[in-house]
C-alpha cells in the first residue's frame, strides 16, 4: 500500500468533493460569496534546497493552496503549502490582486502556519471563522478551497468516517489526532477550512497517493489547531513535547497472570524509556503503565478522552514543555505514582524531514562532509550499511549520545588532491588527526588546523584511513572551488 502523504507542492494535497459536484460560487450571489470571505488563495515562490551540492541555491517552486482568517490579519494554512517560501501571496474571494504575506509562524510537526498581510486594509471588516469542536462520526463537514489550481472557491461534502491518531506526513515522523472523511484528494485544497454549523472543525492537509484509497481524505482537527494558536500565543512556536517511551500491548492472560495483574484489558507495558527524554529514569523496561492523568490505560494503548478512544498520547498531545502529567505504574506486583515533566526530545528529528534550513556542510580538498539527516539520505541515496544502521538506530541504540551529529564524507569532487579517494564516499568520519568527531563544527575547526604535515581522516569501517598533504590544501582549494563553482567551502549554521 502507498503511503498516506500530503503531496509536495505544486501538486498540494487537499480534500476535496463527495457526493455532489465540485462548482464555483456564483459570483452573481453577493449572499453566499460572502460568508466565505474569510477563505483565502495562497500562493507561494518557494527555493527547495540541494543536499547534492549544497552550496547552490537550490531548486526554484511554487504551488497553490488555500488559507483563512483566525483572526484580525492572521490567516492559517498547511505548513507544506508555504514551506521553503521565498515570496507568498494572498488572494481574496472575488479579488484577483495578489497581496503581500509573511510567515509568523511555521509548525512543520503538525503542518500549520500563521500568515500575516503587510497590509490588511482588504480585509478590514472580514469576520474571522471561529474554531469548532471536534467533529462526530458520520456527521456531515463542508471543505472550502480552490482545488486543482482554480481561481475560483469551491464548497465541497464529506462525512467524517473516522477518528484516529495517524502520522502527519509532512514531518514523517511525528503523529497526531487525525480525522477521516470520505472525500477525494485534489491538488489545491490543502489548508482550507473544513466547516461545521458555519464554525472550522478541520484544515485539510492530506490523503492517499495513486489509487490505492478512494474518496478518502484527512483533515487537522481542533484540539491540533488549538494547540498551534495557544503555542505561539507569546510570539514563538515551541513544539510539541514528548513520552519518549515505546510499549507493547499486554493481551495475553497468562502473561497478565505472572505479572499480578487481573485480565480486565487494563494497562500496557513500558518496552523502553529513552535515558534523555521525558521519561527518562522514570519509566522502566518492563513497568506496566496503568493511567495517565487519571485516565486507564487500555491494553491496546487507547484511552477513552472526550467521549472517544484515543491513543494515549493523545494526553501527551496537549500538553507544552514544562507541563506535568501523572502517571500510575504497576511495578514488582505494586502500585506507585510518578509524576514526569514533558520536554522536546531532539534526536528524533533525525528522520523527520527538514524544512526551511540551508543544509549544512564542509568541503575540504574536494571532499563534502554533512551531518546525517533523512534529507540527507534521500537526496545521496545512502546504502552503506555502516551509515544505515546509525541512522536507523540512532536513537534505539542512543547513538545520539556518543556522535550528536553523524558526519558523512558524501561526495568527492575530483582532484588531484584526492586522487585514489572515490571509494571512501558516504563513509562515516570518526577521527581528524586523532580528534573524535561528534558534530560539523569539530571537522571544520579540527581540519583548519595548522600543525603537522599532514592531515588523517579516519572513516568507520574503513581500515585505510585518508592521507592529505597539509602544504597543497590552499591551492587545491581555490582550485576546486573555481571548477566546481564553490562559492563558499563551508556552511555551518545561521550565525
Amino acid at each position: 500500500m502507498k503511503p498516506i502523504t500530503s503531496l509536495p507542492v505544486p501538486t498540494i494535497a487537499a480534500l476535496t468533493l463527495f457526493a455532489i459536484s465540485s462548482s464555483a460560487l456564483p459570483a452573481k450571489d453577493t449572499k453566499k460569496s460572502n460568508q466565505y470571505e474569510a477563505v483565502v488563495r495562497i500562493e507561494n515562490s518557494s527555493l527547495n534546497p540541494d543536499y547534492r551540492t549544497p552550496w547552490n541555491s537550490g531548486r526554484d517552486s511554487g504551488g497553490n493552496g488555500t488559507g483563512w482568517l483566525v483572526a484580525p490579519n492572521k490567516f492559517v494554512t498547511n505548513a507544506h503549502v508555504v514551506s521553503n517560501s521565498r515570496i507568498v501571496y494572498i488572494k481574496k474571494v472575488g479579488d484577483a490582486k495578489p497581496y503581500r504575506a509573511k510567515i509568523l509562524h511555521i509548525a512543520h510537526d503538525c503542518d500549520l502556519a500563521m500568515l500575516e498581510l503587510e497590509d490588511p486594509s482588504a480585509f478590514e471588516g472580514v469576520e474571522p471563522f471561529e474554531v469548532g469542536e471536534l467533529p462526530q462520526l458520520d456527521t456531515t463537514v463542508k471543505v472550502i478551497g480552490y482545488p486543482i489550481g482554480g481561481e475560483r472557491i469551491s464548497i465541497t461534502s464529506g462525512v467524517v468516517s473516522r477518528i484516529d491518531f495517524l502520522s502527519y506526513s509532512h514531518s514523517a515522523v511525528d503523529l497526531h489526532l487525525t480525522v477521516q472523511i470520505d472525500a477525494a484528494i485534489n491538488p489545491g485544497n490543502s489548508g482550507g477550512p473544513v466547516l461545521q454549523n458555519g464554525k472550522v472543525v478541520g484544515v485539510a492537509f492530506q490523503g492517499y497517493s495513486g489509487n490505492v484509497a478512494q474518496n478518502t481524505g484527512y483533515m487537522i482537527p481542533p484540539p491540533v489547531i488549538r494547540r498551534f494558536l495557544k503555542d505561539i500565543e507569546d510570539g514563538q512556536y515551541d513544539h510539541y513535547v514528548d513520552l519518549t517511551m515505546s510499549e507493547f500491548t499486554l493481551l495475553n492472560p497468562a502473561q497478565r497472570a505472572a505479572l499480578g495483574l487481573a485480565n480486565d484489558g487494563i494497562g500496557i507495558m513500558v518496552a523502553n524509556a529513552e535515558a534523555d527524554g521525558s521519561a527518562g529514569g522514570i519509566l522502566k523496561t518492563g513497568d506496566v503503565l496503568m493511567a495517565i492523568d487519571g485516565l486507564p490505560v487500555k491494553s491496546n494503548g487507547l484511552i477513552n478522552y472526550e467521549g472517544e478512544d484515543v491513543n494515549m498520547n493523545e494526553i501527551v498531545e496537549r500538553k507544552f514543555a514544562g507541563d506535568v502529567i501523572n502517571l500510575k505504574i504497576w511495578r514488582e506486583q505494586k502500585l506507585v505514582s510518578a509524576k514526569v515533566t514533558l520536554k522536546r526530545f531532539l534526536p528524533y528529528l533525525i528522520t523527520a524531514k527538514q524544512y526551511d534550513k540551508k543544509p549544512r556542510y564542509v568541503m575540504f580538498a574536494g571532499l563534502v562532509f554533512q551531518p546525517m539527516d533523512r534529507n540527507l539520505m534521500t537526496a545521496h541515496n545512502i546504502k552503506d550499511l555502516q551509515v544505515r544502521y546509525h541512522y536507523d538506530a540512532y536513537v534505539s541504540d542512543s547513538i545520539y549520545k556518543e556522535r550528536p551529529e553523524v558526519i558523512v564524507l558524501t561526495s568527492i569532487l575530483p582532484d588531484s588532491i584526492n586522487s585514489y579517494f572515490s571509494s571512501f564516499s558516504q563513509s562515516i568520519v570518526d577521527e581528524v588527526n586523532g580528534t573524535k568527531i561528534k558534530t560539523l563544527k569539530d571537522i571544520h575547526s579540527a581540519l583548519g588546523k595548522s600543525d603537522g604535515d599532514f592531515i588523517t581522516i579516519r572513516l568507520l569501517g574503513q581500515g585505510r584511513p585518508l592521507v592529505i598533504d597539509r602544504s597543497r590544501v590552499a591551492a587545491a582549494q581555490k582550485r576546486i572551488q573555481e571548477k566546481y563553482n564553490v562559492i563558499r567551502d563551508h556552511y555551518l549554521e545561521e550565525q
